[in-house]
């Protein structure tokens, strides 16, 4: 499993950082502009883009004339944070205004980095490329691509440009889990601060093997545990809490968004952590939809449940089932982590959905099970014709995905794809992942061909078209 790299967007105030932002995550609008630890100043966003998938930040404007006046201190400070997270940055400038002194200071600053820096010259629109450019290798950079952010030209091919320039990254460096048993089941904690992470980490353990920290922002870099239990691997990542950005004013604490993010991205299962006396919060609901976005086998844990009152265990049952309704593969498990109740059970679920994740079934039990499904619902009519699914077959893993071939597969409706998602789910027994339905179209292969009538067959033609003309004579 490779990592996603990361992307730093830097440059002046109003060259178009925010623009490229929203065009790289485009796939994650909502985890832009909803996750916790994103500011107005900086933020964090996923991308894919065709098969290139990455991490992107965008950063405040930098300016060399007030690099040291109030809030540009902090701002400057976040975007060499930015830098120093990136594995490669792309450094936008205005094809407008040309090369200004601010482009120079900033061009030294990115160059102490030493790191891969691409020249991305924005606003190309109604502009000579070439002659463009040709100006812009006064910077020194090697690597130049232009594009025009607001009208999305040049995006895809910037990216693909990115990933060929980008050297060979070590994995090792980056993903600590790697060091372990290949074989391991990576668990990621996660949740919002003071939910019990590190408490339950020592819980599952057996012993104080991490800190609970109550201050925000004190660990930066999520913590990577090997450990058997029963003969089998596992590797627990605690991650430090992502709390609701409003309440997110550190360097540190922000940093440990990409590490939060990073964590999921590596695990196999993701143990979600939700404060029982609180319920369910918004920032809960952000964090759940990027782990399912991502792909990760899902448990939830409700911690803090002793000392709760039956009825009131009642009302917060029903209200997570209510509100978690698009979460409802994952098992909800009621625990204490600091007393031990139901703590045992988790590792009962993180096996099974771990092996539902990566559930193999070969083509004709898929293809048998889509016909089952049709047979009891079948597709709607489009354009007075019935949508047929003909078969289907496993398209991958961590998340199962299944690929189902048919015509007119683009216009099955929302409402379908989710009953195949259900229907599959029950079937192969898929608690505790999340389930990918893709479908394909074939072609048709005698389209564009007309077939070459053969001596009967127009004589017989013929025959018809006169008995025709006759009818309409006698009408």
């Amino acid at each position: 499993m490779s990592r996603k790299i990361t992307i730093a967007l830097v440059g002046r105030p109003n060259v178009g950082k925010s623009t490229l932002f929203n065009c790289l995550t485009r796939s994650r609008a909502a985890l832009v502009a909803d996750i916790a630890g994103l500011t107005r100043d900086r933020q964090y966003g996923e991308g894919l883009i065709e098969e290139h998938a990455f991490r992107v930040i965008d950063t405040g404007g930098l300016s060399s004339e007030q690099a040291a006046e109030g809030v540009y201190v902090k701002m400057a400070g976040q975007a060499l944070q930015a830098v120093e997270e990136a594995d490669v940055i792309f450094f936008l400038v205005d094809a407008q205004k040309g090369v200004v002194p601010e482009d120079q200071w900033i061009a030294q600053e990115l160059r102490e980095a030493n790191k891969p820096i691409i020249l991305v010259v924005n606003k190309i629109d109604g502009r000579n490329e070439n002659i463009v450019l040709a100006e812009f290798y006064s910077l020194g950079f090697p690597f130049l691509y232009a594009i025009a952010a607001a009208h999305g030209r040049g995006i895809s091919a910037l990216i693909d440009y990115a990933f060929a320039s980008l050297p060979e990254l070590s994995l090792e460096e980056e993903d600590p889990f790697l060091s372990f048993s290949t074989n391991a089941i990576r668990v990621a904690i996660v949740g919002r601060p003071n939910v019990g992470k590190s408490t339950l980490i020592n819980r599952l353990l057996g012993e104080e093997r991490v800190v609970v920290y109550d201050e925000p922002g004190t660990t930066r870099d999520s913590i990577y545990i090997p450990f058997k239990r029963f003969e089998k691997d596992y590797t627990l990542i605690d991650t430090a809490g992502i709390r609701k950005k409003g309440r997110v004013d550190t360097a540190i604490e922000k940093f440990s968004v990409v590490k939060t993010l990073a964590a999921i991205d590596s695990a196999h299962v993701v143990i979600m952590i939700i404060n029982a006396h609180e319920g369910v919060v918004e920032q809960d609901l952000h964090l759940l939809g990027y782990i399912i976005e991502a792909g990760r086998a899902l448990v939830i844990g409700l911690n803090k449940w002793d000392g709760l009152e039956q009825e009131e265990k009642q009302k917060i049952v029903a209200d997570v089932k209510r509100r978690l309704t698009f979460a409802d593969f994952a098992k909800v498990l009621p625990i204490s982590a600091l007393h031990g109740t139901g703590v045992g059970h988790l590792y009962r679920w993180i096996d099974q959905a771990h092996a539902a994740a990566g559930v193999r079934a070969n083509t004709h039990e898929v293809t048998q099970l889509l016909e089952q499904a049709v047979e009891a619902y079948q597709p709607p009519m489009v354009r007075g014709r019935r949508i047929k699914l003909r078969y289907a077959h496993m398209g991958g893993t961590y998340p199962p995905t299944i690929v189902v071939h048919g015509n007119q597969t683009q216009d099955v409706p929302t409402s379908y794809k989710r009953y195949l998602i259900n229907f599959f789910h029950e079937k192969l027994n898929l608690t505790g992942t999340p389930l990918r339905v893709e479908f394909k179209t074939g072609e048709n292969p005698f389209a564009g061909r007309r077939n070459t009538l053969t001596p009967r067959q127009k004589y017989k033609r013929e025959r018809l078209m006169k008995h025709v003309r006759g009818s309409k004579k006698k009408k």
